[in-house]
């Protein structure tokens, strides 16, 4: 029988049982996914958000994904298949200067633009924008997108969070109430967004819609600009540079939502090719010989003794 022993400690001088694991444990060890392994995928909620009924067959199951880096916001339409994962339409947060929004592009407002962007985008791409303008005029009210009663159904995706907490008034839900606004059935209830009342079981509409307009990054401006000069000019240097004052916030996204509607297509960028004969600066490092690594080495050496024996 083959035994191997994994550990055996010592404490107070006396031996402890040493713990055993047989030959049949490694056998039988099974490694996760490597993306459980990293730590980026939550496979409990992905099964349930990829797997589709049996009697829907080859119909695709959406997802909006929404996802959070330190200076973007991306929002996806994303469907599963056997090969993997296909991007229907997405869009960033760094396109939003594209549409007049110059500074706070990770802030609520930001998450709830990126939102709209993708939606109306997703709704052109399938030729339902017209059928489904969604909350044109958004006032902090939480509606669904319903069915039309003579045309096609609205299109829907459930939310994907990935591994971000989903708490109360995170910009995720910015993100979903953009695209809900936006025309697609996203199922959501409204006790996540900023303003509802867990005690009361209430929402205030016109908190949730003064983050929708960035009302409240235009209130901190106000503040910062009374209490804290220095830090005021460090934080929103953006809005400074752009001339933006805390006056002209609101209005700013406003004309933004209007001007996603219209034009939701994306912006491809131009990509700059080098002149013929230009120099083009490489961030490879040419890999060196062993004669080069020596002479390196020698070199450091001779550096070290000039400076520290003479």
């Amino acid at each position: 029988m083959n035994i191997t022993v994994i550990e055996q400690k010592k404490h107070n001088g006396m031996n402890h049982l040493p713990v055993v694991t047989h030959l049949a444990y490694f056998k039988r060890f099974q490694v996760k996914y490597r993306r459980r392994r990293e730590g980026k995928t939550d496979y409990y909620a992905r099964k349930r958000l990829v797997v589709q009924a049996k009697n829907k067959y080859n119909s695709p199951k959406y997802r909006l994904v929404v996802r959070f880096t330190n200076r973007d916001i991306i929002c996806q339409i994303i469907y599963a298949k056997l090969q993997g994962d296909h991007v229907l339409t997405a869009a960033y947060a760094h396109e939003l200067p594209n549409y007049g929004i110059k500074g706070g592009l990770t802030n609520w407002a930001a998450a709830y633009a990126t939102g709209l962007l993708v939606a109306r985008r997703t709704l052109a791409k399938l030729g339902l924008d017209d059928k489904y303008e969604g909350v044109t005029e958004p006032d902090g009210t939480v509606t669904m997108t319903e069915a039309l009663e003579d045309g096609p159904r609205p299109f829907k995706a459930f939310l994907d969070v990935g591994l971000k907490r989903t708490s109360t008034g995170s910009r995720l839900f910015g993100a979903v109430k953009g695209a809900s606004d936006g025309g697609i059935y996203i199922p959501h209830g409204e006790n996540r967004f900023p303003g509802f009342d867990i005690e009361s079981k209430s929402l205030d509409a016109e908190l949730l819609r003064n983050y929708i307009y960035g009302v409240h990054v235009a209130e901190y401006m106000e503040y910062l600009q009374d209490e804290d000069e220095e830090r005021y000019k460090k934080q929103f240097a953006t809005f400074i540079a752009e001339g933006i004052t805390s006056d002209e916030v609101e209005d700013m996204y406003t004309e933004a939502h209007a001007a996603i509607r219209e034009d939701p297509s994306p912006k491809p960028t131009e990509k700059k090719k080098p002149a013929a004969g230009e120099k083009v600066k490489t961030y490879k490092q040419q890999r060196l010989n062993k004669k080069q690594r020596d002479n390196k080495v020698l070199q450091k050496k001779l550096a070290w003794e000039k400076k520290n024996l003479e």
